[in-house]
């Protein structure tokens, strides 16, 4: 068995294998020759003090201890093997597809997008303000919304299935093995279109099958059972459904409820984004004037309850960039994402407060379930008129905003497509508006510095996690009126992340294998 140990460095020695390999042969009081393979478990930064510190936390294999072995993955050819329909390529989907075949299923995956290299040219147009394809975004397309995104791999959701086993599938995928260890894990935007791109050729290789182009147009419900989907002029059969759509995919909401499939109304949340200089937040967050050349780009994470709202920082990017994640041309959505090494000169997140049934109760009915909904593409429809009819986003510095004043002139920002003076705190709903204005007045006591006006809110983060629930029974993880109907990931209101969303979707595989055989 190996020893563990854990060691508090500073930042460079945390960043020296030999340095850090002799020292716990010191505290071991043997030489650093007997030992085989120093293994890290855990790395985190403890930043309370002036000189922030890092805890590394090691196994110590000694000579003649057996090694751990690397972890292999094998999935078995699924040709010939029960169809499963699989709708959505984003970690539920793709999470699912590979368990499928796990389990003895050849997986059908369906994207209404385009493969990663395709996608990129159409992001690369929204980018330029030259419009937004709804088919192929940020939000759609091979990987779904988390292939451009920060990849943050954190959850909080790890009793719901096998974290360690979906952090090593990244990895067998090209992941870098150090999210395996990372307290905070993350992948990098420009790593992981490769990995969505490795993960599908597993699938392909395995036998299943991953179609592009293929937007869900209807269902095919018979006796009370989903049977399968209709793209167009094709159908798709199945011995079930796993529907991993995102949260983004809202005519699949309002086909479903067209239908006459039950929906729900969920609690869900909507602000805006706010940048900083990257700098500023190092310098608050590590009591020091500069990071250094040893030290990652510094987050922050945030809450705080203003008159019995939540209000809350949400996907923190260090070193990151907003992106347009607007999935109709008439609406202004924005959401950040950040490169592996997160060396933008900018540090964004998402600043957020509740949204409630009460709150589009107005809307209720004429909408029903979707109220929420359509009370979100209000606020992204409100906010592209703010920014001009344009790609531009409304924007405000965020002293001003907390002060209610306008903002004559703007910061340098990441947004590509621009920023243009708004008074957002006038537009919003007052709730929001408020909640977010007390929310950062709280946050700039926590953090010194923080409220200022080399910083920025940039309108509108909506896209939090969706207003709809698609149910599902608690044991079956089927829907409770549709049989062989299995909703999964964030779409369907179950997950919030990569990795929570690719446990939901292993488990709903599970689920599936127990239901058709």
């Amino acid at each position: 068995m190996p020893t563990k140990l854990t060691l508090q460095l500073k930042p460079r020695e945390a960043a020296d294998a030999k340095l850090y390999t002799a020292l716990a042969a010191r505290r071991l009081g043997i030489s650093d020759r007997d030992i085989a393979l120093v293994r890290v478990v855990k790395r985190s930064i403890d930043a309370r003090r002036h000189q922030p510190l890092v805890n590394l936390s090691l196994e110590i294999y000694v000579d003649q201890e057996e090694q751990p072995g690397p972890i292999h993955f094998d999935y078995p050819s699924c040709v010939g093997k029960t169809e499963v329909v699989v709708v959505g390529s984003g970690p539920a989907g793709l999470f699912a597809a590979l368990h499928l075949i796990e389990l003895g299923f050849r997986p059908i995956l369906l994207e209404r997008g385009r493969e990663v290299s395709a996608r990129k040219v159409d992001i690369a147009r929204i980018n330029r303000g030259e419009g937004v394809d709804p088919d192929s975004n940020y939000a759609f397309g091979e990987g779904g919304a988390g292939t451009f995104s920060d990849g943050k791999l954190f959850t909080r959701s790890k009793k719901r299935g096998d974290y360690n086993k979906a952090l090593q599938t990244l990895v067998f995928h090209g992941a870098n093995p150090e999210i395996l260890f990372e307290a905070h894990p993350h992948i990098g935007t420009d790593k992981l279109p490769y990995i969505i791109r490795n993960i599908c050729q597993t699938i392909r290789e395995a036998g299943g099958e991953v179609l592009f182009e293929r937007r869900v147009s209807d269902f095919i419900v018979e006796g009370g059972r989903m049977r399968g989907v209709v793209c167009g002029d094709e159908r798709i059969e199945g011995a079930a459904v796993v529907l991993a759509t995102g949260h983004s995919a809202r005519d699949i909401y309002t086909l479903l409820h067209a239908r006459g499939v039950r929906l729900e109304a969920k609690a869900f949340a909507m602000g805006v984004r706010i940048e900083h200089p990257q700098a500023l937040i190092d310098r608050i967050q590590y009591h020091q004037p500069e990071r250094g050349e040893w030290l990652p780009a510094a987050s922050y994470s945030l809450v705080s309850q203003e008159q019995g709202r939540g209000v809350y920082s949400f996907c923190m990017c260090p070193g990151g960039f907003i992106v347009p994640a607007m999935t109709d041309a008439a609406h202004s959505v924005v959401n950040g994402m950040s490169p592996s090494g997160r060396t933008s000169p900018y540090a964004n997140s998402g600043l957020v407060t509740e949204v409630r049934a009460e709150d589009y109760a107005h809307l209720v009915e004429a909408w029903g379930p979707l109220a929420g909904l359509k009370f979100q593409q209000l606020f992204e429809e409100q906010a592209r008129r703010e920014g001009g009819d344009r790609q531009v986003a409304p924007a405000q510095r965020v002293a001003d905003f907390v002060a209610g004043k306008a903002s004559k002139s703007l910061p340098a920002t990441s947004y590509i497509p621009g920023i243009t003076p708004s008074r957002m705190d006038l537009w919003m709903p007052s709730f929001i508006a408020d909640g977010l204005r007390a929310g950062l007045s709280t946050f700039g006591r926590k953090l010194r510095g923080f409220v200022t006006n080399e910083a920025v809110v940039v309108g509108v983060e909506s896209r939090t996690s969706t207003p709809v629930r698609i149910p599902r029974d608690g044991e079956t993880l089927m829907h409770p009126e549709i049989e062989g109907l299995f909703p999964t990931g964030e779409g369907a209101g179950y997950a919030g992340g990569i990795i929570s969303a690719g446990l939901d979707g292993e488990r709903v595989a599970e689920a599936v294998a127990k239901f058709v055989k």
